[in-house]
C-alpha cells in the first residue's frame, strides 16, 4: 500500500521506503481554493518524480517513487487551510538476495589450521554500522580473528581456524533506517578427539585380556570411521599394533598375553581428516592360569579420626588352590598411586586400617592370594573420611501440603530440634508411586529452603512425598506424608505473582537484542493472562506464550520504540484483577553529533559547538565528550567530558598554535563514531614590542640614582636552548651593572655572557641545563645609590 499522509486530521509524518510511492493529501473548504505546495520553506512549482493533482476539494502532492532529495518538511497553504507533514525516506541496510540465499542456506566449511574469509557486500544510507556476533557476543580483532568494514562491505577472517570456531554467527547491519541481520552457519573438521577414558580392563586372565573405552567427545565434525588398537609390554619401548575396531566397536580382546606379564594399552580414533591422539591405560597383568580372580569393592564399616574399618567378600574366581589371603592397599582420593596397608597378606575378610590421617578421604581396594600368586585387585571402594562420626540430623517438623492443583503439590515443613552441634546442611525431598515401593529424588535443597513444589504430576494421583534433613553425619529420619494432586483443586485459589529475583522491574535492553521476560504465578482456576504495553494491547511483532503457572513475553528484536511500561494482567473471571508492571528502556550506540563550528568570542579561547547527536530524540543518558589534538597526526586528549549541552570553551590556547577538534557522543552502551574539525584552529600570535625611552634633557644638573626603566622579566626555557635575559637601566653617571646567581656574582663566570648598551643590559645563558634553574638579580649602582630587579628561570625537558 501506498504510505499515505492526510494533513487535515493531524497525521503530520510519514516514513517510506527509498523506492516506494507516496502521498500527501490536504482537504480545503471551497472547490475554487487555489492551493500551494511548500518544500523546506520553498514554493514548489515543479519536482523530479512529484506530481501535483487536484480533486474537487482535496489537494494532493504525490511521489512516484521516493529519493532521497524527496525527504523533508512540505507545507500546503490554500483558502484558510494551512498545515505541514514531514516525509522520511527510509533507506535501511540490503543484501543482494541471490548472495543472501547461498550464505544461509549451506554452511560455510572449512578445514582446521585453514583461513577462512566470509565477505558480506551491502547497500543503504551511510553511516551502516557493521557488527559480528556468535554465541551472542560480539566480535573484535585478536591475534586470529580480524572484522574489517569498508562503505559497501563488511568481512570477518580468522587466520587458522579451529573447532571452536564452528557454530552459528550473525551479522548486524543497522543505520538510521533500520536493522538487517544475516544468520551463517561456520563448521569446521578436523581430526578426533582422543576416545573419552579411562580405559575399562573388562576381563585379565592368563589367555587374553579384553579392554573397553567410549567414543572421543568430539569426532572432528566427520564421523569415527574405525579404531586402532596398540599394546605395549612394561619395561620396553616399543609399541605393537594388536588391531583395529568398525566404530561401533568399542571394545577390543586380545589373546597375545603372557601369564604374569605386565602391558600397557593405547587406542586412537580414526575419521577422514586423520588420526587422533592416543588414550593410554595403566598397568594391566595378565593373571596365571592358577591366580584367583577380583573380589567385590570393599565395603566402609566405620570410620574414626585415624582409622577406617572396611570388610569385603571373598572372589568367586578362587584359582587352582586355596587362598590364602588378601594384600590390601589404600590411596588418597584424586590420587593415582596406590600404597600397601600391610607387609604380609590379611587371612581375615575384615580390617581396622589405622595411622591415617584426619580429614583426609581415603580408597581402598583388595587383591585375592593364593599359592599360583596376586589375583587382580578389586574397584576402588566408596571414598571416605578419617574423622569421628557425627549424628545425623533429627527429623523434619510440621510437613505438610500446603497448596496442590492439577499437576503439582507444594510442600512446607519445619527445621528439625538441632542437638549437640548437629547443623543442617540441606534437605533431600523424594517421592514414591501410590502402586511402587521405588523411591525417586526430586530434589536437594539448601538449609534455608523449607518448601518446594512438585510438579509434572497426574490430575488426582496419589504418591508419598518424604523429606529428610541432611547434616555431616548422613541423612536424618525421613518425614513421610501421603498426598494427592489436584486434592484442593475445588478450592477457589486467588490469582497472585510469584515474583522472585529473577523478575525484574527494570530491564535495559539494547536495539536488535531479544526481549524475553517470563512471568510466574498461580491461581485456581487457572487465571486469564493479558499483557499491555503502555495501557495499550502488545504491537503485532511481540509474541506471548502462557503454560502452566507462567507467561512469557518475546519480541526478537529490540526497536527503539519498544520502551515503555509492560504490564501483565492475571484476572479470575469473576472480576478480581492482579496486576504487574515493569519498565523496559531500549538503547543503542549514539548517532554522531553533526557538524562542529569553532568561534573566538573571548581573546585566547576558542568556542567549541555543534549540532546535537540525532539520538538526543530517544536517550534520556546521552552526553558528549570534547577532545583535542596539536597536529594532523597527533594524539587525540580530553578536554571536556559529560556535557549535556552541545557547547564547550577551551581556554588553554596557545597563539600560533593548530589545533584540531573532535566531539563524540556517549550513553551507557558505548561510544558513536566522533565528529572532527578538518580544518585546524589557529590564534595569530603577535609578536612583543620593545622600546627604550630616551632620557630628556634636565638641565645642568643630570646626577640621578640608578632606576630600571625595564625591570627583569621571568623565563621558561627548555634545556639544550639559549635564554637571553635583558632590562633597561637609567642613571647618572651611568650606573655599574652587576648580574648575580642565587646571590653569586656571574662577571668572571665563562658560562654566562653579559652586555650594556647605553643602559640595555643582557645576560646570554648558553646551553641551559638543570644547573642554571634559579633566582637572577641585577644590580645597578653609582655614586648616587644602588637598585635591583629580579627575576626566577624554569627549566624544563625536553618534550
Amino acid at each position: 500500500s501506498v504510505p499515505r499522509c492526510y494533513l487535515n486530521k493531524q497525521l503530520a509524518t510519514v516514513r517510506v521506503l527509498k523506492g516506494d510511492p507516496a502521498e500527501l493529501s490536504c482537504t480545503v473548504s471551497r472547490d475554487n481554493v487555489t492551493g500551494t505546495w511548500f518544500k523546506d520553506g520553498l514554493k514548489l512549482t515543479g519536482m523530479d518524480g512529484v506530481i501535483f493533482e487536484k480533486k474537487g476539494l482535496v489537494h494532493k502532492l504525490i511521489i512516484n517513487k521516493a529519493e532521497d532529495i524527496h525527504a523533508g518538511k512540505y507545507r500546503f497553504e490554500g483558502g484558510d487551510v494551512k498545515t505541514e507533514a514531514s516525509i522520511f525516506v527510509e533507506d535501511p541496510p540490503q543484501v543482494d538476495k541471490v548472495l543472501l540465499k547461498n550464505l544461509t542456506s549451506v554452511p560455510t566449511v572449512a578445514k582446521a589450521g585453514e583461513g577462512v574469509k566470509l565477505r558480506i557486500p551491502f547497500e543503504g544510507r551511510g553511516p551502516i554500522r557493521a557488527a559480528w556476533l556468535k554465541d551472542r557476543m560480539e566480535l573484535g580483532d585478536d591475534s586470529r580473528i580480524r572484522v574489517d568494514k569498508t562503505d559497501t562491505c563488511t568481512t570477518l577472517s580468522i587466520s587458522s581456524c579451529d573447532r571452536r570456531d564452528c557454530g552459528d554467527y550473525k551479522v548486524r547491519l543497522k543505520n538510521d533506517s533500520g536493522v538487517l541481520e544475516i544468520n551463517l552457519k561456520l563448521m569446521v573438521i578436523d581430526k578426533p578427539q582422543p576416545p573419552a577414558g579411562p580405559i575399562k580392563i573388562v576381563e585379565s586372565s592368563a589367555n587374553n585380556i579384553t579392554i573397553q573405552w567410549k567414543p572421543p567427545k568430539d569426532d572432528g565434525g566427520k564421523p569415527v570411521q574405525r579404531y586402532l588398537v596398540e599394546r605395549q609390554q612394561v619395561g620396553r619401548n616399543d609399541w605393537e599394533t594388536l588391531g583395529e575396531t568398525p566404530r561401533s566397536c568399542t571394545s577390543f580382546t586380545t589373546n597375545k598375553v603372557e601369564e604374569e606379564m605386565s602391558y600397557y594399552f593405547r587406542v586412537r580414533a580414526v575419521n577422514a581428516e586423520g588420526v587422533s591422539d592416543a588414550l593410554e591405560s595403566g598397568e594391566v597383568k595378565a593373571a596365571g592360569k592358577g591366580s584367583p580372580g577380583a573380589p567385590d569393592r570393599p565395603e566402609i564399616i566405620s570410620a574414626s579420626r585415624d582409622t577406617i574399618t572396611i570388610s569385603w567378600k571373598a572372589p568367586c574366581k578362587t584359582g587352582t588352590s586355596q587362598i590364602m589371603g588378601y594384600i590390601v592397599q589404600k590411596r588418597k582420593k584424586s590420587t593415582v598411586t596406590w600404597l600397601p596397608v600391610t607387609n604380609v597378606p590379611v587371612k581375615d575378610k575384615k580390617l581396622k586400617v589405622t595411622g591415617l590421617k584426619k580429614g583426609v578421604q581415603y580408597e581402598f581396594r583388595v587383591a585375592a592370594v593364593n599359592a599360583a600368586g596376586t589375583g587382580q585387585p578389586s574397584d576402588p571402594s566408596e571414598p571416605a573420611f578419617a574423622r569421628d562420626p557425627t549424628k545425623s540430623p533429627g527429623q523434619v517438623q510440621d510437613l505438610k501440603v500446603s497448596s496442590s492443583d492439577s499437576t503439582s503439590v507444594t510442600l512446607t515443613w519445619s527445621k528439625p530440634e538441632v542437638q549437640d552441634g548437629n547443623d543442617v546442611k540441606g534437605y533431600k525431598v523424594e517421592m514414591r508411586p501410590f502402586n511402587s515401593l521405588s523411591w525417586t529424588k526430586c530434589f536437594t535443597l539448601p538449609p534455608g529452603s523449607t518448601s518446594c513444589r512438585v510438579q509434572g504430576l497426574q490430575a488426582r494421583e496419589k504418591l508419598f512425598l518424604r523429606v529428610r534433613a541432611l547434616g555431616d553425619g548422613g541423612p536424618g529420619e525421613a518425614a513421610e506424608l501421603e498426598a494427592c494432586a489436584g486434592a484442593a483443586a475445588n478450592a477457589l485459589v486467588s490469582p497472585r505473582f510469584l515474583i522472585d529475583d529473577t523478575v525484574k522491574s527494570f530491564l535495559l535492553i539494547k536495539a536488535g537484542d531479544p526481549i524475553r521476560v517470563k512471568i510466574p504465578f498461580e491461581g485456581s482456576p487457572e487465571p486469564v493472562v493479558t499483557w499491555f504495553k503502555d495501557g495499550l494491547p502488545l504491537p503485532g511483532r511481540a509474541a506471548v506464550s502462557t503454560e502452566e503457572g507462567s507467561s512469557e513475553l518475546l519480541l526478537r528484536a529490540a526497536e527503539l520504540g519498544d520502551s515503555g511500561t509492560y504490564t501483565v494482567e492475571l484476572g479470575d473471571g469473576l472480576g478480581k484483577k492482579e496486576t504487574f508492571s515493569f519498565q523496559v528502556q531500549i538503547t543503542d550506540i549514539p548517532q554522531p553529533p553533526g557538524a562542529i563550528r569553532l568561534e573566538e568570542n573571548v581573546p585566547n579561547t576558542v568556542t567549541v559547538t555543534w549540532e546535537p547527536s540525532a539520538s538526543e530524540q530517544w536517550e534520556k543518558n546521552l552526553y558528549y565528550t570534547v577532545l583535542k589534538r596539536e597536529s594532523q597526526k597527533g594524539l587525540w586528549h580530553v578536554l571536556g567530558d559529560l556535557i549535556y549541552n552541545n557547547k564547550f570553551t577551551f581556554t588553554r590556547v596557545v597563539p600560533g598554535r593548530d589545533y584540531y577538534f573532535r566531539v563524540v557522543a556517549k550513553n551507557d552502551v558505548g561510544a558513536s563514531d566522533p565528529s572532527e574539525t578538518v580544518q585546524p584552529w589557529r590564534i595569530g600570535k603577535k609578536k612583543a614590542e620593545f622600546r627604550v625611552k630616551a632620557q630628556k634633557y634636565r638641565g645642568v644638573n643630570q646626577n640621578q640614582p640608578p632606576r630600571f626603566l625595564v625591570p627583569l622579566k621571568c623565563h621558561v626555557v627548555v634545556t639544550g636552548s639559549e635564554c637571553h635575559m635583558s632590562c633597561a637601566v637609567g642613571g647618572h653617571p651611568p650606573p655599574k651593572v652587576t648580574w648575580y646567581k642565587d646571590s653569586r656574582d656571574l662577571s668572571r663566570d665563562p658560562n654566562y655572557f653579559c652586555t650594556n648598551d647605553f643602559g640595555v643590559c643582557s645576560l646570554v645563558v648558553l646551553g641551559v641545563t638543570k644547573q642554571d634553574e634559579g633566582e637572577y638579580m641585577v644590580e645597578a649602582s653609582n655614586e648616587l645609590g644602588r637598585a635591583f630587579s629580579k627575576a626566577f628561570l624554569a627549566i624544563k625537558g625536553n618534550a
